[in-house]
């Protein structure tokens, strides 16, 4: 058994609360899931709280449970896997951000992802490059869509500050505050740098073009997540297995990137919506024929949440259903796990502790009673409540690759 493959795949944010325009259904059960529920019949389910009951998880410190690591031991802020999830470097001393471009109208945030622009993006890279601040050299990469990088370079920096971001539309951007006495340089030279991008970013011809066509312009920077790069066992190091990472979204490959994970970019996938989830799943079987462990991220049922959208989002999970049905040729030999990485509620637009479905198949797996794959079915499962840090231990004992405890 021990030259079993494994693939764990995650939808996130696809958890979600019963709606009244579905029957009173979550967008997974009201979906029509084929592939999913026959996987759930073959398997064992159960249901996950990612980090623990009552905690309501980011998608970066969901991603490092799922992964076996400990977040309370091991996160130092989202920004520096945002960051390397652009190929943006992290150097000892850097301080890295987790960026929107945003829209800003007399002071006050009018939507925190410029419409969720995704053309153009790079001019603004562009004109946001080799700006210094004292003796600050600062570093802007964009990534999928709305989302991009900033890196702090320079002596005497901490990540000791807070973000700029209200967290939701309507309110005026926060004014950056250090939290410790070393903190003060860092978050004067933010606080410029926000400033000086704004005017940089308000007169660009995208800007003005989306104007003329109706749509928001990215005029705004806002910046959370501060965080200097964590030192990581590698995952190969420590499950003794080889992995790679089929995703869109740059935290998802920073986050794998950091875990020594290797980056499979050959598909068509992106990190939102609209995206090409068959690419993706193509590419995570072809991973698995050169490693032993591949994650496959699908991004577009989070952002759904996010947008109140439980139509489209149950609709985006029939599609992710069509998609998976190659799942049935790796069987048994290859164990599949499914998930998400935290619920993404329609009515709360946000993230919560609502536990996720999870189901794992593959041979040396005794299947429950379970045949629907959703948040009610599954809690009926034979897996019962997990964290996200049981998944891979559990896997690696169905394939027979823990050592026992004891004599």
């Amino acid at each position: 058994m021990q030259d079993r493959k494994f693939l764990l795949f995650i939808m996130d944010g696809v958890g979600d609360r019963p709606i009244p325009e579905l029957n009173n259904k979550t967008p997974l059960e009201a979906a029509k899931t084929p592939t999913m529920d026959k996987l759930a019949e073959l398997g064992i389910t159960g249901h996950m709280h990612t980090i623990g009951r009552g905690i309501t998880p980011g998608s970066d410190t969901a991603h490092l449970a799922l992964f076996g690591y400990n977040p309370y031991e091991v996160y130092t802020g989202r920004g520096p896997f945002e960051a390397a999830g652009t190929d943006l470097p992290v150097k000892p001393g850097d301080i890295a951000f987790r960026t929107n471009m945003a829209t800003i109208k007399d002071g006050v945030v009018i939507d925190r992802r410029a419409g969720r622009i995704s053309q153009g993006t790079r001019e603004i890279e562009e004109a946001l490059q080799n700006i210094t601040i004292e003796d600050v050299e600062t570093i802007f990469k964009v990534g999928i869509d709305h989302r991009a990088a900033l890196v702090l370079r320079g002596p005497g920096l901490t990540s000791d500050v807070t973000g700029n971001d209200p967290k939701i539309e309507n309110k005026k951007p926060k004014h950056i505050i250090g939290t410790s006495s070393e903190a003060e340089k860092t978050a004067r030279i933010l606080n410029q740098y926000i400033k000086q991008a704004s005017e940089i970013m308000e007169p660009l011809e995208i800007n003005q073009k989306r104007i003329n066509n109706d749509k928001l312009p990215a005029n705004y920077l806002l910046v959370r997540g501060a965080g200097k790069s964590p030192h990581l066992e590698s995952f190969s190091t420590k499950y003794g297995l080889t992995a790679e990472c089929v995703a869109g979204g740059g935290l998802y490959k920073g986050v794998a990137s950091i875990c020594g994970m290797k980056i499979n970019d050959n598909h068509y996938g992106t990190g939102g919506i609209p995206t090409d989830i068959s690419s993706k799943v193509k590419a995570a079987i072809e991973s698995l024929e050169r490693v032993q462990f591949v994650f496959l991220h699908v991004k577009g049922t989070d952002n759904m949440g996010h947008d109140n959208k439980p139509i489209q989002k149950m609709e985006f999970i029939d599609e992710i259903d069509i998609a998976i049905e190659p799942f049935f040729d790796l069987l048994p030999e290859t164990l599949i796990c499914i998930t998400g990485d935290h619920s993404t509620p329609c009515v709360m637009r946000d993230h919560s502790s609502d536990p996720l479905p999870i189901l794992i198949v593959g041979e040396g797996v005794r299947p429950d009673h379970v045949n629907e794959f959703g948040e009610r079915s599954t809690m009926r499962g034979g897996l019962g409540h997990i964290i996200g840090q049981d998944i891979i231990p559990t896997m690696l004992g169905l394939a027979g690759r823990v050592h026992k405890f004891g004599a």
